[in-house]
């Protein structure tokens, strides 16, 4: 009931063989110091052994005009389909893992796994995060990337859904209000 989870693709590949994506609701972040990941996925999964065999993946966060190809990359076998090429997607070179990101996605994870977890209907792959591309476009004028400014997508009990409205930031609970000088016209 730990919802909503963000939807991701997450690509790999067997070295001479095409990439693939699956879809995966369980991903997150797991330590900051070494930068660490982990992903959860069926043993029965395509990817699974992929992953398992190479130790390699790459997270590529998702967003509104990717959510038909998330969705497709959940639901089809990479055993019976190129999802790369269905969904007309573009593998990206990734700088320090063999499989490619993808280049419609706004940012690209490069991960190393380090443990492999049996869990029971899953195995949790915790990885350590070797690199990461951001797509320029995203940053504004400033040089300040805007991640929340991409449409990224959440996925909730069957549905998907684009992340709302800023209702709040880190911090703002406990900081001090800004003090005003002097008296505002019409206050007491």
């Amino acid at each position: 009931m730990l919802y909503p989870l963000p939807a991701v693709m997450v690509s790999c590949q067997r070295p001479g063989e095409k990439p693939n994506l699956i879809t995966v609701a369980w991903a997150g972040t797991v330590c900051s110091d070494p930068a660490m990941v982990s992903i959860s996925v069926r043993p029965e999964r395509y990817s699974h052994d992929i992953i398992k065999e190479t130790g390699e993946f790459v997270i590529n966060l998702t967003t509104k005009d990717l959510v038909r190809a998330t969705d497709y990359c959940g639901v089809r076998s990479g055993r019976d389909v190129d999802k790369f090429k269905e969904m007309k997607l573009t593998p990206l070179q990734s700088e320090k893992v063999s499989p490619p990101g993808v280049e419609e996605s706004p940012v690209c994870i490069e991960c190393k796994v380090k443990e492999a977890i049996p869990l029971g209907s899953h195995t949790m792959f915790l990885a350590e995060v070797v690199s990461v591309s951001v797509d320029e476009k995203y940053f504004n004028e400033k040089g300040k990337f805007e991640l929340n400014k991409t449409d990224l997508v959440a996925y909730s009990h069957g549905t998907y859904h684009l992340l709302g409205k800023e209702i709040g930031s880190f911090g703002y609970s406990v900081r001090k209000p800004n003090k005003r000088k002097g008296k505002a016209k019409g206050s007491r």
